[in-house]
C-alpha cells in the first residue's frame, strides 16, 4: 500500500447482500471504489454480531484493493494474528476497547498490518498524540459503532479538523466512518479525512445484477468530497 491523500471511498459490507459477498465485492471494485471495509462486531463492545476470521478469511480472495477490517471488539488483541492470517491489510481497533493500546497497536504491526486506531463519537484527541509514531490510520466515528444506517454527527467535522493540525505530514490516513453522503462527504474531505467509508449510501439502489447505482453512488461521493 503506498501513501497518497486523494480520496478513497471504502464501502462497508455491512450493506452489502451477505448471501453474494463475493460477487458484492467484485461489483463494487469493478464500479471504483478504492478500499473495501469490513465492519467486525462483537455484540459485547458494540450492540450488534457479525463476523469473525474465517469470513473474513473466505472474502479475502475477491478483494483486488485494499481490506479494511474494523474490529469493534473488546478484548482485541487475542483476535490480531487471526485476522491478520485472514488477510487483512489494515487492522483497526478501538482506543475505548482495552487499557493497552500501545501494545495492540505494536502487536498489529508486528502480525504484518497497517494499524489503524478508532475513536467514538465521545472520544477526545488527548491520547492520540502519543501514539501517532504507531499508528497508519486514524478512524474517526462520524455515528455511534454498532449498526449501519445512522445519521452523521456533525460535532465529528472539528475533531477531523484538529486531528489533521495533529499528524502533520506524518503518513497518516484520516478515516471518517459513518452517515457518508454526497452531502456529507465535503465537510469530512474539507476537515481533513481522506478514506470515506460509506454502506447505505454506496449499495442503495443495487444489486449483484444490477451494480450500476454502486458506481453512480460512488462517483457522486467521490466527486463532493474532490470539489472542496
Amino acid at each position: 500500500m503506498s501513501f497518497s491523500r486523494q480520496i478513497k471511498i471504502a464501502p462497508s459490507i455491512l450493506s452489502a447482500d451477505f448471501a453474494n459477498f463475493g460477487a458484492e465485492i467484485r461489483a463494487i471494485e469493478d464500479e471504483g471504489c478504492d478500499w473495501v471495509h469490513v465492519d467486525v462486531m462483537d455484540g459485547h463492545f458494540v450492540p450488534n454480531l457479525t463476523f469473525g476470521p474465517p469470513l473474513v478469511k473466505a472474502i479475502r480472495p475477491h478483494i483486488k484493493t485494499v481490506m479494511d477490517v474494523h474490529l469493534m471488539i473488546a478484548p482485541v488483541d487475542p483476535y490480531i494474528d487471526a485476522f491478520a492470517d485472514a488477510g487483512a491489510d489494515i487492522l483497526t481497533a478501538h482506543l475505548e476497547a482495552g487499557p493497552h493500546i500501545h501494545r495492540t497497536l505494536q502487536a498489529i504491526r508486528g502480525a504484518g498490518c497497517k494499524a489503524g486506531l478508532a475513536l467514538n463519537p465521545g472520544t477526545g484527541l488527548d491520547d492520540v498524540g502519543h501514539l501517532l509514531d504507531m499508528i497508519d490510520l486514524v478512524c474517526v466515528m462520524t455515528v455511534n459503532p454498532g449498526y449501519g444506517g445512522q445519521k452523521f454527527i456533525h460535532s465529528q467535522i472539528e475533531k477531523v479538523r484538529s486531528l489533521r493540525a495533529m499528524i502533520g505530514d506524518r503518513p497518516i490516513h484520516i478515516e471518517s466512518d459513518g452517515g457518508i453522503t454526497p452531502e456529507t462527504a465535503p465537510l469530512m474531505a474539507a476537515a481533513g479525512a481522506d478514506v470515506l467509508v460509506a454502506g447505505s449510501a454506496v449499495f442503495k439502489g443495487g444489486s449483484v445484477e444490477n451494480p450500476a447505482p454502486y458506481g453512480d453512488n460512488i462517483r457522486a461521493i467521490r466527486a463532493a468530497a474532490e470539489a472542496v
